[in-house]
């Protein structure tokens, strides 16, 4: 059988040689597809590859079908809207994330975005700390609880909402982190807001000028999840109102150069995403793909599947 490795934004190359190593001990053939301009090149491989893993690289309907042979299709990482689900369940493909594997180093990222700010990035200029500031997390996942554990080292209050987080017993003790009721409450009560949730129905678009408004005047907006999760206009909005709002994403915006051009050192993005973009989470989550893979070609084990 035959595994490919297909990414248009390549593995470091050790964590390429560690993902060979497990694929072809297990026995099978490995195959290696990186920086791939047109989607047609990633047509042409597909065609024969029993087992396929990508990172944020698109498999719609019309590269499942260009595969007959496709048994599952593995993102080394947590998001997978980039995955036609339902085309996969179709041809009765196999799809898994590796949730966890990057989640440290997202989290890290979001407090370098949020240092880098509140330094005035670092101009000589007078900045503020971020002990005692109120942070507050948006989903409470695998990142969101690194984000609360840093927040304790720096000395913040950290909220949390979660839909599960409510269920679970002493949240404040074993996460370091006060629970909040609402959405509503969560943007009320923070000075700084750490969106982590996954794009779905429910959350596309979903951090508006209503919960914006919420904020202080001063108030951060950290976007390290998904571009399509809040309203650009709304953010825009409630920048020009609240004269030191400040929006810091790992996504690049489609109105990225309005909010360069208006707004200064209040708004910063990352040139490319570039929160899994460590040695060590390039590591994690590829080796778990890898594992995965040859778990679900030998036994038919499918843990994290999400379709």
């Amino acid at each position: 059988m035959k595994v490919l490795l297909a990414t248009d934004k390549p593995f470091a190359a050790q964590a390429v040689r560690d993902i060979k190593s497990i694929i072809v001990g297990a026995g099978y053939e490995f195959v290696l597809l990186e920086r791939y301009t047109n989607k047609q090149e990633l047509l042409q491989v597909v065609n024969d590859v029993d087992a396929l893993i990508i990172r944020s690289d698109i498999v719609d309907k019309e590269v499942i079908v260009a595969a007959p042979k496709l048994k599952t299709v593995v993102r080394a990482g947590s998001g997978y809207d980039n995955i036609d689900l339902e085309a996969a369940s179709l041809r009765g493909v196999c799809v898994m994330n590796t949730p966890g594997q990057n989640s440290n180093a997202v989290a890290e990222l979001v407090f370098g975005l949020l240092l880098n700010s509140q330094r005035n990035q670092f101009d000589g200029s007078i900045g503020y700390e971020l002990k005692d500031k109120k942070i507050g997390v948006y989903a409470f996942g695998n990142v969101g609880r690194n984000v609360a554990r840093i927040a304790q080292g720096f000395g913040m209050t950290c909220y949390a909402y979660s839909r599960k987080l409510l269920d679970e017993p002493k949240n404040e003790a074993e996460y370091g982190v006060i629970p909040v009721k609402s959405i509503e409450d969560l943007f009320e009560k923070s000075e700084i807001v750490s969106l982590h949730m996954p794009l779905t129905n429910d959350t596309r678009r979903c951090v508006n000028y209503n919960l914006l408004s919420r904020m202080p005047d001063n108030g951060i907006l950290i976007n390290s999840a998904r571009q399509e999760i809040v309203v650009e206009e709304d953010i825009l909005r409630v920048m020009e109102e609240k004269a030191n709002f400040k929006y810091l994403t790992d996504l690049k915006p489609e109105k990225n150069e309005e909010f360069a051009s208006r707004f200064g050192k209040r708004y910063f993005t990352t040139p490319k995403k570039a929160g899994a973009q460590t040695i060590e989470a390039n590591n994690n989550a590829g080796l778990a793909a890898a594992n995965q893979v040859v778990a679900y070609l030998k036994d038919e084990i499918d843990t994290f599947r999400v379709n």
